[in-house]
């Protein structure tokens, strides 16, 4: 049990170490840590260090691991699955001041970043060398990638591109020890395991990234939209199957349903077709040959598929049009509800209608709106429930609704996450997906990081008990609920 003493005497060892004003420990300052994205789960820290290097992220884990309090890692705060709210025993180590560019290395198509630096920001940087980074979240403009690295971000751009994952070749990490470590190379291949993938995604239980090399490419010659309007979810679906099916793999191959589309238009003027019951957004980009043939395959497949309206972008003015309603999906839902709930689960292509179809059903039984967005070339669904906090009953709703939808792509072979991350989200429906053997792994694989268990803890992996407590609650209760996770 982590007490004011111990927090008294952490901050004891620090002065010296970390100024002052990097220590915020006053209600008022800590308050906007207290969640990130997912502000369904609050919790408000003791205490918020904000290092301004790497040596004092040093300094920071060591002192917590001296005194065995908690510690979780913090960047912009945009997540979507509580992974990074605080520990209320804890300290909240926020990496947003860590926000170097250190390199650009046009040669060797690389940056070298810290992990404050924004999404968005490494683009615009490598701009000026005909370079980019791929991944590109909605949230780009303001998340790091230190953030997308915890998470193994993706965006509208994956499923030609790849997720986070595809595009780091290198981590410089601090251990619980306060060691420093580096996961990966910048050669096409590094000895021994592949830890860098294993710390890709794992949400601040195994390390502090200090600074990665990502990988950056050309930026194409040319890129347009199409949009393609569909009578129904089915056709949508079917259009999306058969775009893989014939060899083509688009930049990016999204997909709204009208309650989406609706929502959107007013909020960003898109042009989107609003009596279509789904639409498609279908980027190629490549040369302009490239592109002139993609355009024209993927236009066939549409048509054959009974699309019925076929819009392609003419200006790169245009193109980013018809992206900004998918990319401001979740602002827009800000303004038709009072509060929404953004899920993100997996599924092979082929059950998209089956799913979707799922979720409409869902609504009459839960008594709530869905609007789904998603990145429909993977099957990575974005669910985004419409509920009200302040009306009774609706917050218990949202979260069964949710785990609804996330044991469904289980049951139809996918996954509960794609890439917004499990944090405490999605906890209960690891119970789900994964044996309790498979679960002890991945406690032990965690226990050879962090023995302590002081690294975001109480995350993504859940123990015995909570499994235990929560098949009882699924199976004879017939509700769903997250026991001892403050709630606003």
């Amino acid at each position: 049990m982590v007490t004011a003493a111990d927090f008294n005497a952490l901050l004891q060892r620090l002065a010296g170490q970390i100024p002052a004003h990097c220590i915020l420990t006053r209600e008022e300052d800590t308050r906007p840590y207290e969640c990130d994205g997912l502000s369904l789960y609050r919790s408000l820290p003791p205490v918020v260090i904000l290092p301004e290097s790497e040596e004092q992220v040093i300094a920071v884990v060591r002192a917590c691991k001296a005194l065995n309090i908690p510690i979780v890692a913090r960047g912009a705060g945009t997540g979507l699955s509580g992974g990074a709210m605080p520990h209320p025993r804890g300290v909240l180590l926020g990496l947003a001041k860590l926000n170097r560019i250190v390199s650009i290395d046009p040669e060797s198509a690389t940056a070298v970043v810290e992990p404050g630096v924004r999404n968005l920001a490494i683009s615009e940087a490598a701009a000026a060398h005909g370079l980019y980074y791929a991944p590109d979240p909605s949230s780009q403009i303001a998340c790091s990638i230190g953030g997308n690295i915890a998470e193994n971000s993706g965006g509208v751009h994956c499923l030609k591109y790849g997720l986070t994952v595809h595009n780091v070749l290198r981590v410089r990490v601090v251990t619980i020890d306060g060691d420093i470590v580096e996961f990966g190379s910048e050669a096409p291949d590094s000895p021994g395991l592949d830890l860098l993938a294993a710390y890709i995604g794992s949400e601040g239980m195994l390390g502090i990234v200090t600074q990665a090399t990502v990988k950056l490419i050309p930026s194409p010659a040319c890129a347009r939209v199409i949009m393609a309007s569909f009578p129904s979810v089915e056709a949508a679906g079917d259009a999306v199957a058969n775009v893989i099916a014939e060899g083509i793999v688009p930049a990016g191959l999204e997909m709204m349903d009208k309650r989406a589309t609706h929502m959107v238009e007013p909020f960003v003027n898109a042009g989107y077709d609003l009596e279509a019951e789904a639409i498609l957004l279908c980027e190629s980009d490549g040369t302009l040959e490239e592109v002139e043939d993609e355009i024209r395959r993927m236009n066939d497949v549409f048509a054959k598929a009974g699309a019925t309206r076929l819009q392609v972008s003419n200006s790169e003015e245009e193109r980013l049009r018809f992206w900004a309603g998918r990319k401001n999906a979740f602002p827009a839902a800000g303004r038709v509800s009072p509060d929404y709930y953004c899920m993100d689960g997996t599924i092979p292509r082929r059950h998209l209608a089956r799913v979707l179809n799922a979720i409409v059903d869902m609504e009459e039984e839960y008594g709530l709106r869905c609007a789904n967005v998603f990145h429909a070339g993977d099957g990575n669904l974005h669910p985004l429930i419409l509920f009200d906090a302040n009306a009774p009953g609706e917050i218990e709703r949202a979260e069964q609704f949710g785990a609804a939808i996330l044991e469904l792509c289980v049951e139809v072979g996918g996954t509960v996450t794609g890439e917004h991350g499990v944090g405490i989200e999605k906890i209960n429906q690891m119970c789900v997906q994964f044996s309790r053997q498979e679960l002890d792994f991945f406690l032990a694989f965690k226990r050879g990081f962090d023995p302590y268990g002081l690294l975001n803890p109480e995350k993504v992996i859940p123990t015995l008990a909570r499994c235990a407590e929560y098949g009882r609650m699924h199976v004879h209760a017939g509700e769903l609920r997250f026991p001892d996770i403050p709630r606003f």
